[in-house]
């Protein structure tokens, strides 16, 4: 690999870095949090952040689209699966584990920023197609109430996830864990 090859690949992976660290960070303290806190998290300065991300609309953007990304992934993966009903268990969990990332999101998407605006749009039409065929696959292998819809077993869990004083990720989980006993 070449000098050009290696700055690319360093670039990329330090983009990495930032999205992990700003995921991070936002799932504990928002994405209002300090710059200063993602660039500390990602072992960078905080001109590098800015550099990638220039600004924090920028940063959020990019995260919960790696995000999105990432549990559509998961779901492409989990498809087929010879045991759908737990596939879509576990793709319920990293949805959830996304959701609750989301903290603070909501602030963010009453700005005027439209791009962060259609965070919430893509979201859906990414994410409700994903779970659909996990669902598909469990209703017909009689592992999951033929009722279920995605749509509305994902809004659903997004209520569950709605995290506040006395009520953690930990809970959450746990009462999505209990919704989905209840879609058998």
């Amino acid at each position: 690999m070449g000098d050009e090859g290696a700055r690319v690949a360093g670039a990329r992976r330090t983009r990495e870095a930032l999205l992990e660290a700003a995921a991070q960070v936002f799932a504990e303290r928002g994405v209002q949090a300090p710059v200063r806190d993602i660039a500390g998290r990602a072992g960078v300065g905080v001109g590098t952040v800015y550099r990638h991300f220039p600004d924090r609309a920028e940063l959020v953007i990019a995260v919960y689209r790696h995000q999105i990304d990432e549990c559509a992934a998961l779901a492409e993966e989990l498809t087929g699966s010879p045991e759908p009903g737990q596939a879509l268990e576990r793709w319920i969990c990293a949805f959830v584990e996304f959701l609750v990332t989301k903290h603070g999101l909501g602030v963010a998407l009453q700005s005027d920023d439209m791009s962060l605006r259609s965070l919430h749009s893509l979201m859906l039409d990414t994410l409700v197609p994903a779970c659909g065929r996990l669902v598909d696959g469990a209703v017909a292998r009689g592992e999951l109430d033929p009722g279920v819809t995605a749509y509305a077993l994902m809004r659903a869990v997004g209520n569950l996830c709605l995290l506040g004083p006395g009520y953690d990720r930990e809970d959450a989980h746990a009462m999505v864990a209990r919704l989905l006993a209840g879609c058998r």
